[in-house]
């Protein structure tokens, strides 16, 4: 059956259950049947359906394989739920507990984990990276907390600019579950300019940062994370993307390949990176981490206030960075969020503080924009 003539069946079919129930049920969408929340305080079954139906819209013109998404309303999680196929190649649905990688959306986890050390007295914004990490090279020498967080370190990414492995011996442990192990292979960089000289993203700098975590924390970062962030909000899926065949409710990456086919792609263990883009979760626990932070559940409110400020650069230019956010305006509200994108999947928060509402989605595809679902969302919302 042919994409759009399926999506014309599945709606169909949908509004057909509205007419004989008086509410859509859980089984509307076939896409979304398994494990959805229907909270007692969420959407009516006619929202629920605008709402899916506006996401099979996008999937289908983005030839998304599958995807998720969570709302957030009044402070609490409303709507989760799972579309298409987590497994393509052995028709395995996408579910609400499908798990898929964070991406660069794990950048904020590990602000967040630097802002805690920060109210504990044990790391300082202005801190030097070197105060705890003395085995980096001279060309780090200037670089603060606060440079990294706000993507103005002047350290490379992955491909512009020069990238070497540390030469210092560092004791670590022997894999990817430890940053001061990950940090190796690319901590010898040169900078690509000067620290605080302008905006320039970048994942290296931020694994660094997950080391120099551990190191402030005295702590696994791991354990630091588990202790003060999953366990509180109760994120039993969330966890490092290893190296590991058969993890449940793993979903399958595709992209485009070159001649526009939605291809799968060869597993890939993003550990290394850690709080760069390491971590993965359902869309049930990626919206309850999006839930803490709009119901203030990690931070002190000074944490946040500092977290979700625009940083100016040294000429006093005003960037859209925030510490391990984005930040802009939206009707003279504030809009914080981020993105994440590897190549086999995609990710999105977006999160409006004030108004204590947000939107979650998680794609299993490298070439899908994750945005376009949250904007038909909100499209349908404001209706």
């Amino acid at each position: 059956m042919r994409k759009s003539t399926l999506l014309k069946t599945l709606v169909l079919w949908g509004v057909l259950q509205v007419v004989r129930h008086g509410v859509a049920q859980e089984e509307t969408i076939r896409f979304s049947s398994e494990n959805s929340v229907d909270r007692v305080d969420g959407f009516d079954g006619a929202t629920k359906l605008r709402i899916d139906q506006a996401v099979l819209k996008e999937m289908e013109s983005q030839q998304i394989v599958g995807a998720s998404v969570g709302v957030i309303r009044n402070g609490r999680v409303v709507f989760t739920r799972g579309y298409g196929l987590a497994d393509r190649e052995k028709k395995i649905n996408f579910s609400e507990k499908t798990v898929v990688n964070w991406a660069s959306n794990s950048k904020p986890v590990v602000a967040v984990a630097a802002m805690q050390l920060v109210e504990q007295g044990k790391l300082s914004l202005e801190d030097r990276i070197k105060k705890h990490l003395p085995e980096l090279p001279v060309s780090c020498d200037e670089i603060t907390v606060r440079q990294i967080l706000c993507h103005q370190s002047g350290y490379p990414h992955y491909s512009n600019g020069k990238i070497a492995p540390l030469k210092t011996p560092i004791e670590s442990g022997a894999d990817g579950n430890d940053p001061l192990f990950s940090i190796k292979r690319f901590a010898g960089s040169p900078l690509i300019y000067k620290p605080r000289e302008q905006y320039s993203y970048s994942s290296y700098a931020f694994v660094l940062l997950s080391a120099v975590i551990q190191r402030a924390g005295k702590e696994r970062l791991s354990d630091q994370i588990k202790n003060r962030i999953t366990q509180p909000l109760d994120m039993g899926s969330f966890q490092l993307d290893a190296e590991l065949d058969m993890q449940l409710n793993w979903a399958v990456g595709y992209k485009k390949n070159f001649v526009g086919a939605v291809a799968r792609v060869p597993e890939y263990a993003h550990d290394w990176k850690h709080g760069a883009g390491g971590y993965k979760s359902s869309i049930v626990d990626f919206a309850k981490w999006a839930e803490g932070l709009i119901n203030r559940k990690l931070c002190s409110e000074a944490s946040e206030k500092a977290m979700w400020k625009s940083q100016k650069t040294s000429n006093g230019k005003s960037t859209d960075a925030g510490l391990g956010f984005f930040i802009t305006t939206q009707n003279g509200t504030l809009k914080v969020s981020h993105g994440g994108s590897h190549s086999e999947a995609r990710s999105r928060m977006v999160l409006y503080p004030k108004a204590k509402h947000g939107i979650v989605v998680l794609c299993n595809c490298g070439h899908a924009d994750p945005a376009k679902i949250s904007t038909a969302i909100y499209r349908v919302l404001k209706k």
